[in-house]
């Protein structure tokens, strides 16, 4: 016979007929008396009820396993560890893998092109990434040139300046002269 209420000289020592635990509210293993006052044992398997978890398989590091919805699951994350990357051109974008990174990854300019980012590169006033430009604008110098035309191809280039500033190509020669049989003889040098 199972004992739920205990009154000794006219004082409730035990009352469990109020009790509304149940065995799948203890943990597993654990006695306890039930309202009625019968013995019996908790069935509790998890710390907590999982039931409302949202968590996903490629939100778990692969390889690694966790509770959810009343189930055991086992992650599929990618474990990217130290992710690193390089932007080359002004363009360029660098996109992060989806996965897990551990933090000590980076992503920064090549270092070709950090070389290039000196103030003598950038015009005086300008700033780009946090180096302010000296380049002050160097005089240039340019030239003229004449070139006579000729039955080979001709490339025009500087010889003693940064540009050409203008090309003078000089005319044919030609000359006409009267010919022995009565006609006029054009002559293109």
């Amino acid at each position: 016979m199972a004992v739920n209420k205990v009154i000794y000289a006219g004082k409730t020592l035990i009352d469990l007929t109020g009790d509304t635990v149940a065995e799948g509210d203890v943990k597993s293993g654990i006695t306890f008396h039930k309202a009625d006052g019968t013995i019996v044992t908790g069935t509790n398997t998890y710390d907590s009820d999982t039931s409302d978890d949202t968590a996903k398989l490629s939100e778990i590091l692969s390889g690694k396993t966790a509770h959810a919805r009343g189930s055991k699951l086992t992650g599929t994350m990618a474990n990217n560890g130290a992710v690193s990357g390089t932007i080359a051109k002004k363009a360029d974008a660098y996109t992060i893998p989806q996965g897990y990174h551990d933090g000590s990854g980076k992503v920064q300019i090549a270092d070709a092109e950090q070389l290039k980012l000196i103030p003598e590169n950038i015009k005086s006033g300008i700033t780009i990434l946090g180096i302010i430009g000296a380049y002050g604008g160097e005089k240039v110098t340019a030239e003229a040139k004449t070139v006579t035309p000729s039955s080979k191809e001709q490339i025009i280039v500087p010889t003693s300046a940064d540009y050409i500033s203008q090309v003078t190509v000089k005319a044919i020669p030609y000359v006409e002269s009267a010919n022995s049989a009565g006609g006029t003889t054009a002559a293109i040098a």
